[in-house]
């Protein structure tokens, strides 16, 4: 299934959490937090400003981005879990 953005909403796959601590310890599934980090599947076109010209937005497919904790719309799509969130609610892309 496609599923496009609109405006300035961007589609995001969570990227999987680590399963073990720094320490070297096994985080058990009950324990692990959902991540907020995951990859930009797609974008949409872009918000509209006052002059009618649309502003492209900052993140494109493939960055890699961090996000608020309850950011977004969850999805389904084809048995992965996804994101719909709007492109303020992306705090910053990963190099």
């Amino acid at each position: 299934m496609k599923l496009q953005p609109l405006n300035d909403r961007v589609l995001v796959k969570r990227l999987e959490s680590e399963e073990k601590t720094a320490g070297g310890l096994y985080i058990p599934d009950t324990a692990k937090e959902k991540p907020s980090k995951g990859e930009v599947v797609a974008v949409g076109p872009g918000k509209m400003n006052d002059d009618g010209k649309r502003i492209e937005l900052a993140v494109k497919k493939g960055d890699t981005v961090l996000f608020n904790k309850y950011a977004g719309t969850e999805v389904k799509l084809d048995g992965v879990e996804h994101l719909v969130m709007r492109e303020e609610d992306i705090l910053a892309i990963l190099a």
